[in-house]
């Protein structure tokens, strides 16, 4: 039900409209909250779970089912953006069939702060992304499956070649 009073009404304690045609903009600092970046090694965790994911041909989705979440929240783990508890992270080690432990392996210490001043990621962050997508993981199966160490340096010889010819 619409009210045609002009009378103002509570939108907040900061704030007050006349009208509800007019959207409400928070101009009080109070009000805005900055946005947080996900913790480095939430991120790392993440990619872990992202790359066993992967590694076993498992969908987010069927990883969410056999967890009882959604797709996207399984999304939102494999990102960072949410923490992942130590029950729920017991449990998706069941599911992806490696220790807890596996998800951490590679983190030294805490998250070292950048000249810049931001966190940076406890390791490799470039090693972790690429094996953490699905290129990545392809080019490293099929990789590893030739077995002659010649070709095997000519393939490496050749993708060095093709990235050099992009820079």
């Amino acid at each position: 039900m619409y009210f045609a009073s002009a009378q103002p009404f509570l939108v907040s304690p900061f704030r007050t409209r006349t009208s509800l045609s007019q959207p409400h903009v928070a101009a009080d600092p109070m009000m805005m909250m900055a946005k947080k970046s996900p913790n480095p090694t939430d991120k790392y965790v993440g990619s872990r779970v992202r790359m066993r994911r992967l590694m076993l041909a498992m969908s987010q989705e069927k990883l969410g089912e056999r967890l009882g979440l959604t797709f996207q929240q399984v999304q939102k783990y494999e990102k960072g953006t949410n923490r992942i508890g130590a029950s729920r992270l017991q449990h998706i080690s069941q599911i992806l069939k490696v220790p807890v432990s596996f998800f951490f392996e590679g983190v030294s210490g805490p998250a070292k702060q950048g000249e810049d001043g931001s966190s940076k990621a406890p390791v490799a962050d470039y090693v972790s992304e690429f094996l953490s997508s699905s290129d990545g993981l392809a080019l490293t199966k099929a990789f590893t499956n030739i077995k002659d160490s010649k070709l095997r340096r000519r393939v490496v010889d050749l993708v060095e070649e093709i990235a050099g010819d992009q820079r």
